[in-house]
């Protein structure tokens, strides 16, 4: 399958807010299929200098490309946290399980790595979304605690599992 990850650009917004509200995407992240689609846009204009965001794109068959993905890394504002980012990452539904979640994580663990010099990255996951927790195990997450019911989906409290990578 051809696709690239590359920095979010204001026009990704549209595609970004699709798959934000997709089913099968919006239950494993904190989006809702009620959510307003300028919500991306505003994200997108708002990106400070601490604030990175990659998308998977692909062509779209008409010339364009569509969004597939997006992995953001968030690196902590306070002095004494700056060592740190926070991850969120997602996976258009009909592109899971094809190495795209994988190839966003590694773009932002490279970012973190070498050009940030960052040494702990962290992200929630639901308790249950064991492809996730598979997924980020594998790359050097480890469990760190459990947020109990720290969300709600499909109106029943949530438990969170958070997660970190630490860099010796």
């Amino acid at each position: 399958m051809e696709y690239r990850i590359r920095p979010v650009e204001p026009k990704d917004a549209p595609g970004l807010s699709a798959v934000r509200r997709m089913p099968g995407v919006f239950e494993t992240i904190l989006g809702n299929p009620g959510e307003n689609p300028g919500k991306m846009e505003t994200m997108i204009a708002g990106l400070g200098a601490d604030d990175y965001f990659f998308v998977a794109v692909t062509p779209d068959g008409q010339g364009g490309e569509l969004v597939i993905g997006s992995v953001s890394l968030k690196v902590f504002a306070n002095p004494r946290t700056r060592h740190a980012a926070g991850i969120g990452i997602m996976v258009h539904k009909d592109y899971q399980n094809r190495g795209i979640g994988r190839a966003l994580l590694q773009e932002a663990v490279n970012l973190a790595d070498n050009w940030l010099m960052l040494i702990r990255l962290e992200l929630t996951v639901f308790t249950d979304n064991e492809r996730a927790i598979h997924l980020y195990e594998s790359m050097g997450f480890q469990r760190e605690g459990i947020r109990r019911k720290a969300a709600v989906r499909n109106g029943v409290y949530m438990d969170e599992l958070a997660m970190a990578r630490i860099r010796e």
